[in-house]
């Protein structure tokens, strides 16, 4: 599942994609994908091919929040939680900061 939203993101574009294992540190999720758009176009368009990709595989979203005003669009998938920030909201919230007792870990690794 990761691995699809990754791809699409990269396929629209996404920039500074980040993917934090959360999985040691919170019962939320096991991982977070972090992206950002250049736009409010991007970023809505970033969160539509994502819902797209995981839905065609048979993965629906539990929850979407913010699609609407596309600064922060949070996709909840269960096992990850997609994260598609504009760029300005990327830096206030800063959520690598904030989950930095969670791992880095690479795309190409999942």
């Amino acid at each position: 599942m990761a691995r699809l939203a990754i791809k699409a993101l990269d396929d629209t574009k996404a920039e500074d994609v980040r993917v934090l294992d959360i999985s040691e540190v919170s019962v939320m999720a096991d991982l977070f994908i972090i992206a950002s758009g250049s736009s409010t176009k991007q970023v809505k368009a970033l969160g539509d091919h994502v819902d797209e990709a995981l839905g065609r595989a048979g993965y629906e979203a539990k929850d979407i929040e913010g699609y609407e005003g596309a600064k922060w669009i949070l996709m909840d998938y269960g096992d990850i939680i997609v994260h598609i920030f504009d760029e300005e909201n990327r830096k206030f919230y800063d959520l690598e900061r904030i989950w930095r007792d969670g791992q880095q870990i690479e795309a190409s690794d999942l």
